[in-house]
């Protein structure tokens, strides 16, 4: 039996005493992957079998655990856990951490579970504990997926314990072997036409097919695609725009992740009630000249996507409406839901639209961000994070990056598809500068020892002793806006040194 569970999560071994758990886990975990209740309780009453610390004990093995959930590493829970009270707050820890969790089910028969709890020289327990044990877990083994589990296997013999094997699986986020180089392109919005000239012009070879019906791109040698969702709506060729990059996508020329109007029209093709708004109508339609089988192929397409991908070795993600760091490589509800919208923070502006939380503008993280979304006149750089949506639906400009040469190529729209709620392109130099306006200085960004990688000089270290005279140079130098120049972050140190 093979047992196939993601590189990061949290592993609940559920099972009576007795039932062989501790001898699976030092099998296939290291030991710095588990935590024992035993030992816990070891650890603060100097005996595995001090029952009057278990309450302490239990609260190390969740702090443990959460700690190394946060720092990326896997953990793994050797208790009874046979009772869901147990097994709650595991599941919330995993969750809160945007970690899958995993049950090992040791579903053993009772007179093998007494037989090894006979021999045990360090500890033995009653019959009567481990019968009430096996009744408990036999009455949650129904409600474990219920529970918020994602993975459950179920070993119910001492043979399947012994012959199973055990794989760990990157998540499907997990492109860091990936390192390009890329060609990284913003919302679409079903603008045909701007993203043909767009790829051509990143030397593409653009293969036209039938009329509109372009069916592949091919990169020049050694590159891919990526796209960051919002391929629909608004624009005037929908169809044409998904049905090419699902080509460059199963062709292995492109990636690509979900953009809000994708997940929306693939859930109005799969019969949901949504509410037909913000352009949906026009891909509808445009929908409606086209065979049933591209339809159901769109919403296949669509649900498979992938909420955001972590590439090169970490130094780069993508997602449609970004990622903060503490999501990024991780796998839960909220971060597709971050990863689609972004964060709100529960006001709107004169325009009835909700008013976006600065998640760039806080960012700290050493991976580059690349993002849409949100329409800007202009791709700027903020804190390692870029913003590629250039509104060419709206009769802005489709633009790409090129990564890691971070190179930002544009074509002009060729005309207004559709008029924005919120207008963008009149803004002119406060656009540009939008991310100052009333921006607060993170003390974190000068306090303490700092690394500061530049062009010129490699490593500058500021030591913690001269960081208050760092901030004063840097306050001086920030008093006149116009000196503020937007670079990408591999020239901003050595531009500003000059």
């Amino acid at each position: 039996m093979q047992l196939t569970i993601p590189e990061l999560c949290l592993v609940v071994l559920i099972g009576a005493s007795g039932s062989g758990k501790s001898t699976f886990a030092r099998k296939f975990f290291k030991p710095t992957e588990i935590i024992s209740s035993d030992f816990c309780r070891a650890l603060i009453g100097d005996d595995e079998n001090d029952q009057s610390v278990t309450s302490e004990a239990f609260e190390l093995v969740h702090f443990i655990a959460s700690k190394r959930l946060s720092a990326g590493k896997l953990a793994v829970v050797d208790a009874t856990s046979v009772q869901e009270e147990a097994r709650k707050p595991l599941v919330d820890l995993a969750r809160h951490h945007n970690c899958l969790p995993v049950a090992l089910v040791f579903d053993m028969p009772e007179r093998l579970c007494l037989t090894r709890n006979q021999t045990r020289s360090d500890r033995q327990v009653g019959e009567h504990v481990i019968r009430r044990q096996r009744q408990k877990l036999k009455a949650s083994l129904r409600s474990l997926k219920k529970e918020g589990f994602r993975y459950i296997y179920v070993l119910s013999s001492e043979a399947e314990a012994e012959s199973a094997t055990l794989v760990r699986q990157p998540l499907w986020n997990d492109l860091k072997k990936e390192q390009g180089p890329f060609d990284i392109i913003g919302d679409i919005h079903g603008c045909f036409d701007e993203l043909c000239l767009l790829l051509s012009r990143l030397n593409y070879e653009v293969r036209q097919g039938d009329g509109i019906k372009t069916t592949m791109a091919v990169p020049p040698p050694g590159r891919k695609a990526i796209f960051l969702g919002d391929l629909v709506d608004r624009g005037p060729a929908t169809p044409a725009v998904v049905r090419l990059v699902m080509s460059m996508v199963r062709a292995g020329y492109a990636l690509c992740v979900p953009g809000n109007h994708d997940i929306k029209l693939m859930r109005k093709l799969r019969g949901k009630d949504v509410r037909i708004t913000h352009g949906l109508a026009e891909s509808l339609a445009q929908l409606e000249a086209e065979p049933p089988e591209l339809k159901e192929e769109i919403a296949g397409f669509i649900d498979g996507l992938v909420s955001h991908y972590v590439l090169d070795g970490g130094n780069l993600v993508v997602a449609h409406a970004g990622m903060k760091e503490v999501f990024q490589g991780r796998s839960s509800p909220r971060v597709r839901d971050f990863a689609l919208y972004g964060e709100t923070t529960g006001e709107t502006d004169e325009y009835g639209l909700p008013v976006r939380h600065d998640w760039a503008g806080e960012y700290r993280g050493k991976a580059m961000v690349i993002y849409g979304h949100t329409p800007v006149a202009q791709a700027q750089w903020l804190n390692r994070t870029i913003c590629l949506d250039t509104g060419c639906v709206f009769g802005g400009k489709l633009t790409a990056l090129r990564y890691p040469e971070n190179e930002l190529v544009s074509v002009e729209s060729f005309k207004q598809y559709y008029e924005p709620v919120r207008p963008f392109l009149n803004k002119g130099q406060e656009t540009l500068r939008r991310e100052f306006d009333g921006d607060i200085l993170d003390i974190e960004d000068v306090s303490g020892k700092r690394i500061i990688t530049t062009l010129l000089k490699r490593n500058i270290v500021v030591q913690e002793q001269n960081a208050a005279a760092a901030l004063e140079v840097m306050s001086r130098f920030a008093v006149s806006p116009q000196w503020l120049i937007y670079l990408p972050p591999t020239m901003a140190c050595s531009e500003t040194s000059r």
